[in-house]
């Protein structure tokens, strides 16, 4: 039996917006394929073959000779990977869907598959592949009690990145520390897709992620611990940095936000270069600083923005950030209030996002609502596009003012065009 993996195609910001290209002095970066895919074929039994496909990149095979199709997708690639699933269903392959936007709205998903694993799926993708194997998958698969991450095997990375005709070209790939989040925050659905308490991976496991990376050339990024800033998740983020002290295994970059760098202590910092980090993925927007501090009205949290992308200076990590306009309380000023923090705090890379209500967060819900929600398209749904109606501004100036944003950046700062590309990567 043959199971192909799928990872879907979206529209990133230069995709839906061209003139960003000719703004913006960069080479526009490409992202890995979600390490889902990478962590189900980690638990795929022996017995079944299996292979990869990369939408963005290369043919999917819809009249490939396999038995199984599984497709990954959060919401930018919602809308490609159901047209994929009605692609492959006409050619007679079983489909089953899974990732964050399945797990969030399974009934739109549900007429375009055979099957859709909700949540995590380690524990159940045993059954599916048993269930396949007879052509009795069932509609849903969810996986009730948590995996044990003490028994969880190391992500098959080696599909992407040893794939045949190198289709896997990005120099960082995300390591995963934990799941789960003891956060709420609006604009966030991880908690309700891994549950709301840190589930930790053992300190073997993590390592053994970024070894593997690094014996491939790659460096190992922490993009979705922006919380292990604090108590105990500080402790094992720590663990992790004091193993990684003086190790060539590097690290690309952590991502955080402003109010968990203002309160971390200097030892972190240290412990941080130490392992090699050299830049912060500096996430603005979702905290109370970042929400305050461009509103002209608060200013004890543009004073801690300040303060935090220094410590981030002063330490000699560059704090690559990005600006998400469209909260509750941005108004038309936000944008050049926004350009002129940027000048003040020495930002020499940014980006720019759209607030966006991805479905199941708590902003989704409350923006649908109170009848706020403008589009369904879910390739809209990229951070690049105005999906709602902004409370201080029409849709039409949001949209403006981040085109603005980027423009008027990047312009005094078109000398980053002569920087050696691993220097100037910006993620559009």
């Amino acid at each position: 039996m043959h199971v192909r993996f799928v990872y879907a195609r979206f529209h990133r910001h230069a995709d839906a917006h061209p003139q960003l290209r000719v703004h913006v002095p960069c080479n526009e970066y490409f992202g890995p394929p979600s390490l889902g895919i990478a962590q189900m074929a980690s638990v795929t039994p022996p017995d079944w073959t299996l292979d990869f496909r990369d939408d963005r990149l290369e043919d999917v095979g819809l009249t490939d000779n396999v038995d199984l199709v599984a497709i990954s997708c959060f919401t930018p690639s919602a809308k490609r990977a159901m047209e994929l699933a009605d692609g492959f269903r006409a050619q007679g392959k079983q489909v089953v869907m899974g990732g964050i936007f399945p797990t969030m709205m399974p009934d739109e998903v549900a007429p375009h598959t055979d099957a859709i694993v909700v949540g995590e799926g380690e524990g159940v993708w045993g059954q599916v592949l048993e269930d396949a194997a007879k052509r009795q998958l069932k509609p849903r698969y969810t996986e009730v009690v948590p995996f044990d991450l003490e028994q969880l095997p190391l992500p098959r990375v080696d599909l992407y990145m040893d794939k045949e005709g190198g289709a896997f070209t990005p120099d960082d790939y995300p390591v995963q520390i934990a799941r789960g989040c003891g956060f709420a925050c609006d604009a966030c659905v991880l908690p309700a897709v891994m549950g709301k308490k840190f589930r930790y991976l053992p300190l073997k496991h993590i390592l053994g992620q970024i070894e593997q990376l690094a014996k491939r050339g790659k460096r190992a990024s922490f993009t979705e611990d922006t919380s292990f800033f604090l108590g105990a998740p500080q402790r094992k983020f720590s663990e992790v940095l004091d193993a990684l002290q003086g190790s060539k295994a590097a690290i690309s970059y952590i991502g955080t936000s402003m109010p968990f760098l203002h309160m971390a202590p200097d030892i972190l910092f240290e412990k941080m270069k130490g392992a090699g980090v050299g830049m912060f993925y500096l996430v603005g927007g979702f905290d109370p600083v970042t929400r305050g501090a461009f509103t002209g009205k608060d200013p004890k949290s543009y004073r801690k923005a300040l303060e935090s992308v220094k410590k981030a200076l002063d330490h000699g990590i560059e704090p690559y950030t990005s600006f998400l306009v469209g909260n509750e309380d941005d108004d038309e000023g936000t944008f050049d209030r926004m350009l002129e923090f940027a000048d003040k705090a020495g930002i020499r890379k940014a980006e720019f996002a759209i607030f966006t209500p991805y479905p199941g967060t708590p902003a989704w819900f409350r923006l649908e609502s109170e009848g706020r929600i403008l589009s369904r398209d879910w390739s809209l749904y990229n951070d690049a596009n105005v999906v709602f109606r902004p409370k201080l501004m029409s849709p039409e100036r949001l949209l403006e003012g981040y085109l603005y944003l980027w423009e008027e950046f990047y312009r005094p700062r078109q000398g980053l065009r002569e920087l050696p590309v691993d220097q100037r990567t910006i993620q559009f």
